[in-house]
């Protein structure tokens, strides 16, 4: 019985070793690939890819070599209850993120309410995907997503039809190296090799009008780490290193506090109450919003470029509201 048992763990683990090979092998592997791989002789291969077949993995096979169907294979997880609520949390925070239906994000969420044990929270997902449900479909970013997917999954070029703001588009052909997500604004990006600018860039999908996906296959640079490309970065965007010095009001130093805004950051407590926010960051075109965001209960001693900018749209604010009776008219709702 013990020796049965030992076998059938051991049948266990390599049926999962093959999955997993087959799975992020997209070209396929041959038997005898898989029979070293393992250990086993090649006809004992054959009987676990038949097994796998039969328990519904999508196993297909050309030409001598076996692989998996990415696109219908179902992966099978299993979640302690703080596991759970970890997902749960993930998927609150996707349906904040998706400002559009994609069904994708709804199908994902529908399968993992389902798959939860705990009511509770399995309604609190199933919830979480009505929203995303109702919100419009924009079919052209769906299709865009799909291919960029495909293409850094298999590691193939795609064909970009690229609309910067304020510019005239751009066909670029590019071997996406991450997709990412903007933690501020409801936005998705595709950072990858670009073979107009011949460097790396950064792609807002929004922006993507067009994207086709290539035969041409590219492999990605052993040294390039998308953690580091984003390290400095305050979102998305890697620009050049600046020091930023935020000084924050008393009233506004409790909630600046309670967060970790980015990892360079460090805290100097004033004497006041307020306190400093001292940083290295990528740039300032993507902290300028945040910055905004505390309104009078914030003051930028550097860089001087964000100062300034802080400035002129402090200027502006307050040409807008001088006139207390310039919007004596507007009635809200009607």
């Amino acid at each position: 019985m013990a020796e049965d048992d030992d076998r059938i763990r051991s049948k266990a683990a390599r049926l999962r070793r093959i999955e997993h090979r087959l799975y992020n092998t997209p070209a396929g592997l041959r038997v005898s690939d898989m029979a070293a791989d393992c250990g086993v002789a090649r006809r004992t291969i054959y009987r676990d890819l038949m097994a796998l077949h039969t328990m519904g993995v999508p196993v297909w096979e050309d030409r001598g070599r076996f692989g998996i169907d990415r696109a219908t294979y179902l992966s099978t997880i299993r979640l302690n209850l703080n596991e759970a609520i970890a997902l749960y949390f993930a998927a609150r925070l996707l349906a904040h993120h998706s400002d559009e239906h994609n069904p994708h994000i709804v199908s994902a969420l529908d399968k993992l309410a389902a798959g939860l044990p705990d009511q509770t929270i399995s309604a609190h997902i199933a919830q979480a995907a009505d929203v995303v449900r109702a919100r419009p479909v924009r079919a052209d970013y769906i299709r865009t997503l799909e291919v960029l997917t495909r293409a850094w999954a298999d590691r193939r070029l795609v064909l970009l039809r690229y609309r910067a703001p304020n510019r005239a588009s751009t066909e670029r052909e590019v071997a996406p190296y991450f997709l990412e997500v903007s933690r501020s604004t409801p936005a998705a990006y595709v950072i990858g090799f670009d073979r107009l600018r011949d460097a790396i860039r950064t792609f807002k999908i929004e922006r993507i009008e067009h994207a086709d996906l290539l035969d041409e296959h590219y492999v990605i640079p052993a040294d390039f780490s998308p953690y580091a490309f984003l390290g400095n970065a305050w979102g998305v965007m890697d620009d050049a290193e600046v020091s930023v010095h935020l000084r924050f009001s008393a009233e506004a130093a409790t909630r600046v506090r309670e967060s970790l805004w980015h990892h360079s950051q460090r805290l100097v407590e004033r004497a006041d109450g307020g306190c400093d926010l001292l940083m290295i960051i990528g740039g300032i075109r993507e902290v300028l919003p945040w910055v905004l965001g505390w309104g009078a209960d914030v003051e930028v001693l550097a860089p001087p470029e964000l100062r300034a900018e802080v400035a002129t749209h402090a200027v502006r604010m307050a040409a807008l509201y001088r006139d207390e009776n310039s919007f004596s008219d507007v009635r809200i709702g009607g």
